[in-house]
């Protein structure tokens, strides 16, 4: 990675964006402020939502950051699945006493809007999501000087990133909570994703730029893992989920390390896509159903998800987590970064000494 970049974050630290709320302002700053590289989560955002994020975020650290943004997506779901799928969801509004969402509430997520405040406000990093960005956006961020990270799920993804002018790949292990960054929405694929250890390896001879890694990634031990394997740094999501400033609901947190949820699976029943959550009743029942139709069932589902949060019943809520979850640790994300950072010290010494991590 360029010395410029490597600049941003004394520790190889990367806080995962994660979007719905969770990746507040505070926890950026925190990250940021700690030495790792905090980052906000422009998806399901407004434009100007985003915006004063990013005002918030810099009276809170002085710190470089990152944001986050999703991928304009393809008009590729049946509609008459869709509509198979709400009329299976009615008794789930009727249950929680609310409207199903408008699936045609929109499919680019205002993208170009964002990206318009980002080259007139420039950031430190940007990051991207479900896709790989034309050739043209990522030289106008260079322009402003951003840096460009984009998610890939396999090598050939990774070569396309590559392809893009992107100063960075974030290879992305199957063990990630949340939404697999996967280019194209494949149905016959679910399921067959690759680990982060193997997927690093494959990425980092795929590739001549630099590789994150990022999945199920909670200890320091493991971050030294990963950075033997190739990668320069390790993004981390559910670890920094159940910290003091995310911006996540309190049951979610809760639901971390509760011994009534055993695993975790990769599910369409929210959203259409798949993304690791916690097995709740919500994705046992409706998983098996679930059309692939992103984000059309994102936007279904939603009130169905901010009803079952605003009831208290995490059965209904879409508990995103990876597969490390029950190593989640609730402390000030700050010191999570300094725990990390002493875990990922004190294992390079082991290695070093000819010891295990």
């Amino acid at each position: 990675m360029s010395s410029a970049l490597t600049d941003l974050l004394p520790h190889p630290i990367v806080q995962a964006p994660m979007a719905g709320g969770v990746s507040v302002p505070q926890l950026a700053a925190a990250v940021s402020e700690a030495g790792g590289l905090g980052f906000l989560a422009a998806g399901y955002k407004t434009a100007d939502g985003m915006y004063q994020e990013i005002k918030q975020l810099r009276g809170l650290t002085g710190r470089p950051f990152g944001v986050n943004l999703f991928l304009p997506q393809p008009e590729t779901a049946d509609p008459a699945a869709v509509d198979v799928y709400a009329h299976q969801l009615a008794g789930e509004a009727t249950w929680y006493e609310t409207e199903l969402g408008d699936p045609d509430s929109g499919r680019d997520d205002g993208y170009d809007a964002k990206l318009a405040v980002l080259l007139d406000n420039p950031v430190p990093v940007v990051s991207f999501h479900f896709g790989v960005p034309a050739r043209e956006v990522v030289d106008s961020l260079h322009r402003v000087g951003t840096f460009a990270l984009v998610t890939a799920t396999t090598a050939e993804e990774a070569r396309a990133v590559e392809r893009s002018g992107a100063d960075a790949v974030i290879a992305q292990g199957v063990e990630a909570g949340g939404h697999q960054g996967t280019h194209r929405d494949v149905p016959e694929a679910d399921g067959s994703g690759v680990g982060v250890l193997s997927l690093v390896a494959q990425v980092r001879e795929s590739v001549g730029i630099p590789v994150i890694a990022a999945g199920g990634i909670m200890r320091g031990s493991q971050i030294a893992a990963v950075l033997a394997a190739g990668a320069v740094a390790a993004q981390l999501g559910t670890a920094f989920l159940a910290t003091h400033e995310s911006g996540a609901h309190a049951l979610h947190k809760q639901a971390l390390t509760n011994p009534l949820y055993v695993r975790t699976e990769l599910t369409r029943a929210f959203s259409g896509r798949p993304a690791r959550g916690l097995v709740n009743r919500f994705l046992r029942e409706h998983g098996p159903y679930a059309p692939a139709a992103y984000p059309d069932v994102h936007h279904l589902t939603a009130p169905l998800r901010k009803a079952a949060a605003k009831a208290g019943d995490a059965q209904g809520m879409a508990l995103w987590a990876g597969q490390g979850h029950r190593m989640a640790r609730e402390l000030p994300a700050g010191q999570l970064v300094e725990v990390l950072a002493a875990e990922l010290a004190s294992a390079r010494t082991a290695l070093s000494a000819g010891g295990a991590l």
